[in-house]
């Protein structure tokens, strides 16, 4: 049997530290209609199993956590039971699908089972249907789930199955202790980044119900304002979620401190196409001081430039490659000790994924747009999640129903923040001229 690594066992623990959550990841795949019998989905995810051997598999856990969790196959695997059906009320719109979405994600997945769901949406708006893939992130990251559209409804080679490229201990070791006084700084810089944030309503206790929202914008339009100010996609997407926050702070009376909000951005380490977690971690403060688009994207281009010269994401790699190697009960009893205490550094998680480049089809019909959701816990009441696709560009709001029921202003926000860095690059500004 396969034992997961830390890293997968340690969404298992923060789930269990707090009933109110659900660690599973998802995407929406948006399709052009007519929605296919549910015998014709059937037999394609019934020919694609042999290629996703733990789709049919289940967590088995030892006694007392003497050792890590395991896959083992399920003897009573029914396809039919993780492949769903059901259908939006009219109109079919973003409104009522993002309804479905929250309230799917809002419940766990049966831990007797394989750790995913598929769920056939019919009833979208322009004829179309969708595809929820809901899968537990102790079995993938963001990386390794948008691999699955590949395989599943394109040509890509079949995900690696074996831990062929983990070094060994003792390689770790001599790693760690050929590391520079710069990485050994990455883990100091850790460590202060979990320092307490000023006390908001945007972070404590949430319960269970979701609400979810989604942004839409153009990926060449957003990769040419990067290119307009000198600075990556991401940079661009992490300035749009700070003004977001901005507005929700405002619009509640609350002052926008220069570390009012610091974001758990993951950081893909993936050097392989194991259907796993490859993730590490920065921690930023998003700039909601400023007072203009422009500004939080210069400021937010500064603050990660020195965070990757900063090697807090190898550091953090590191750490995790060696929590390999301890007992596995210390570990999962400080994960979940650490899970349950009420937190006060990280407000909000930031992921920003590329998925797949080139048009794909289900069953002969064209994917229109593929929606990201993120899963928030420890204290974190909202969660961006930022998928591209062929020239599309989704954001997905997780949000609290109990504690924010104003995500409908960060919403809104993130339309408005990249529609002014849109006008503001030269290329948007001619564009608006001519308009």
């Amino acid at each position: 049997m396969d034992t997961l690594s830390p890293l997968d066992a340690a969404f298992l623990e923060i789930e269990d530290a707090d009933p109110h959550v659900s660690l599973a990841i998802a995407s929406i795949a948006v399709i052009e209609g007519p929605a296919p019998a549910h015998h014709e989905f059937l037999a394609l995810m019934r020919s694609k199993l042999p290629l996703l051997p733990r789709a049919r598999q289940r967590l088995t856990r030892a006694p007392w956590y003497l050792k890590a969790p395991a896959w083992e196959d399920d003897v009573s695997f029914d396809l039919s039971y993780h492949v769903r059906r059901t259908a939006l009320p009219a109109p079919g719109g973003d409104a009522e699908l993002s309804a479905l979405v929250a309230r799917i994600m809002g419940q766990r997945l049966d831990r007797d089972r394989p750790l995913w769901e598929y769920w056939v949406v019919e009833g979208l708006t322009d004829g179309r249907w969708a595809v929820l893939a809901k899968v537990h992130h102790c079995m993938a990251d963001g990386i390794s789930g948008t691999m699955l559209y590949d395989v599943m409804y394109g040509d890509a080679p079949v995900p690696d199955g074996e831990d062929g490229g983990s070094p060994g201990l003792f390689s770790l070791l001599a790693g760690v202790m050929r590391m520079p006084l710069s990485l050994a700084g990455g883990l100091l810089s850790l460590a202060r980044s979990l320092l307490p944030v000023p006390v908001s309503t945007l972070f404590g206790r949430i319960g269970s119900p979701r609400l979810y929202r989604v942004v839409r914008a153009s990926l060449p339009e957003v990769k040419d304002v990067a290119h307009a100010f000198g600075v990556t996609v991401n940079d661009v997407v992490l300035a749009v979620v700070a003004r977001a926050y901005r507005a929700v702070l405002l619009e509640r009376g609350e002052r926008p401190l220069s570390q009012s909000v610091r974001a758990l951005v993951p950081v893909s380490v993936r050097t392989d196409r194991r259907m796993d977690n490859q993730i590490s971690l920065r921690l930023t403060f998003l700039p909601v001081e400023a007072r203009s688009a422009v500004e939080a994207l210069s400021t937010v281009h500064e603050r990660f430039t020195a965070l990757k010269s900063g090697h807090e994401a190898e550091a953090g790699h590191a750490v995790t490659g060696l929590a390999k190697y301890e007992p596995f009960a210390p570990l999962a009893w400080s994960i979940r000790f650490g899970a349950a205490l009420p937190q006060r550094s990280i407000v909000t998680v930031t992921t920003n994924v590329p998925g797949p480049r080139k048009p794909l089809r289900v069953l002969g019909r064209e994917i229109v747009e593929i929606l990201p959701y993120v899963p928030i816990a420890v204290r974190i009441r909202t969660g961006v999640a930022v998928l591209s696709y062929a020239d599309r560009l989704s954001i997905g709001i997780t949000a609290d129903r109990d504690s924010t029921p104003d995500v409908d202003v960060l919403a809104a926000a993130l339309s408005e923040a990249i529609a002014e860095l849109v006008s503001a690059s030269p290329r948007g500004a001619t564009t608006t001229r001519r308009g």
